[in-house]
């Protein structure tokens, strides 16, 4: 199949015809093609955006909140065949899809529909001075949003919800790796009676589309989810042409395992957190450390429970570990378990891919367990992305913080302990974004999203997305 742009709410072609192959990582076969779209199709849908831009940015609150509803009502009614796309493209599991990735989805547009209600400005009355101020909140403009292959509908939805929501109008990219869901979005967003013009949809690859859309001269502020290096590149574009950015970049997260957790909660949960969506998930745990008195009982349970987790067809409701999204990421997870052995680490389980029955081209790979003894071996300090964790043992509260943090990311941590004292100190200590305590993965969509260091910029999530899809303005009114 031939999937197309949306732009003005038709699907159209790429005006100089260039297409891409796309893969289904699950059985390594071309299933479709893919625009590669230029600088013109980008031109074409900033036009679009821009024509319904005043239209939308004066459409009342109730309007837009009722359109966001009827997309999340939509995508609910579509569960199946958005599960089964976003699998198809990505390899992960169609159960995971229609478990999480996919609810999640409806839930980010029904979670903004509301949250337009409920967002207010400030005022202050300057007593004794005779003025009062106040601040409107207007919309930015036309807004460029840019998502992963990781999380295809899920992370696109959550860029593009609150853009909307704010009054934006929109120029997106989906992953040129999976662009199903963000396709079938735009047939979605006609059917809850979107404005055209208000979302456009162009696929390509970073170097043709997203360049495009970053660079262009009108296209107001930039949301991207992705790698750091790519971040950093937007940046030195964006940044000297005063646009706003919001960079959610990489993770190298910590796992602190102490011994007075409970621990199979934390047994069972770290399995999750290590190998959930095949570990290409930038919340994942991919440094385990963990107190000396249970290492080796962690040791031996962990890599017993990872042996246990079922690789298989995405679609086999016995499949817990789907394929890695592409050939490409599948050779370079590999080359980093090389790299750990090289650098003296020792793989305790894992490493080798795995034949499929009947898929013998997909992209599988066993989960990977990795004993390290330096914290600054390369497989500790570059993010992998892929089903690969690695363990190592720490005997005070003063080495595993320093552990955590010796990294030049800051996304999320984990931290499994009943102390309260530990969990107070190290909630403040750990240079991250988000900490978890005693959990994982556990989101509360009003709270803000992000992270420090080389984890990005800026933060995404409840009223934060809103004000960064705003543009604020002071209103001082002396009176006498």
């Amino acid at each position: 199949m031939k999937i197309q742009n949306y732009i003005k709410g038709e699907f159209v072609n790429p005006i100089a015809a260039t297409w891409l192959d796309n893969y289904n990582p699950s059985n390594g076969e071309i299933y479709g093609q893919i625009p590669n779209s230029q600088q013109a199709d980008v031109e074409l849908a900033y036009q679009a955006a821009q024509s319904a831009f005043p239209s939308w940015s004066n459409t009342s609150l109730a309007t837009r909140s009722k359109i966001l509803a009827k997309i999340a009502a939509l995508i609910k009614d579509k569960i199946q065949l958005l599960a089964e796309a976003e699998s198809k493209d990505n390899g992960k599991p169609v159960s995971l899809a229609k478990e999480v990735d996919i609810p999640r989805a409806a839930a980010n547009f029904q979670f903004f529909a509301n949250a337009i209600t409920q967002f207010g400005s400030e005022a202050h009355e300057s007593v004794g001075l005779n003025a009062v101020n106040f601040t409107l909140r207007h919309p930015i403009g036309v807004v460029g949003c840019i998502s992963p292959w990781n999380l295809p509908l899920y992370l696109f939805s959550w860029k593009i919800a609150p853009a909307i929501a704010a009054g934006n109008c929109i120029v997106a990219k989906p992953s040129e790796v999976t662009p199903m869901t963000a396709y079938l979005l735009g047939e979605i967003c006609t059917e809850a009676g979107l404005p055209k013009g208000v979302l456009n949809i162009v696929h390509g690859l970073g170097s043709t589309t997203g360049q495009a859309i970053v660079s262009h001269p009108n296209i107001k502020a930039i949301s991207f989810t992705g790698g750091t290096e790519t971040g950093a590149h937007i940046a030195s574009v964006a940044a000297p042409m005063f646009k706003k950015l919001s960079l959610e970049l990489g993770g190298k997260n910590p796992n602190l395992i102490f011994a007075d957790c409970d621990y199979e909660t934390m047994l069972a949960t770290t399995v999750r957190s290590s190998f959930a969506n095949q570990g290409q998930i930038c919340l994942c745990g991919s440094r385990i450390f963990v107190e000396e008195t249970i290492y080796e009982k962690f040791k031996k349970d962990f890599v017993q429970k990872v042996r246990q987790l079922q690789v298989g067809h995405p679609s086999d409701a016995a499949t817990q570990v789907g394929a890695l999204v592409s050939k490409a990421h599948l050779e370079k997870v590999k080359s980093y378990i090389t790299i750990a052995e090289e650098e003296g680490a020792k793989v305790l389980y894992g490493g080798l891919e795995v034949t499929v029955p009947g898929y013998e081209n997909g992209y599988y790979l066993q989960p990977t367990v990795i004993e390290v003894q330096d914290n600054l071996c390369r497989i500790n300090q570059e993010e992998v992305f892929g089903p690969v964790v690695t363990i190592m043992p720490f005997k005070t509260d003063a080495e595993a913080l320093a552990l955590a943090n010796e990294v030049k990311y800051g996304l999320s941590a984990t931290v499994w302990t009943n102390n309260l004292n530990r969990t107070m100190q190290f909630s403040k200590q750990l240079q991250t974004g988000i900490v978890w305590v005693n959990t994982w993965m556990l989101r509360d969509l009003r709270t803000p999203f992000g992270g420090q260091k080389a984890s990005g910029v800026g933060r995404e999530g409840g009223f934060e997305a809103l004000r960064f899809f705003t543009e604020p303005k002071n209103i001082c009114i002396k009176y006498e």
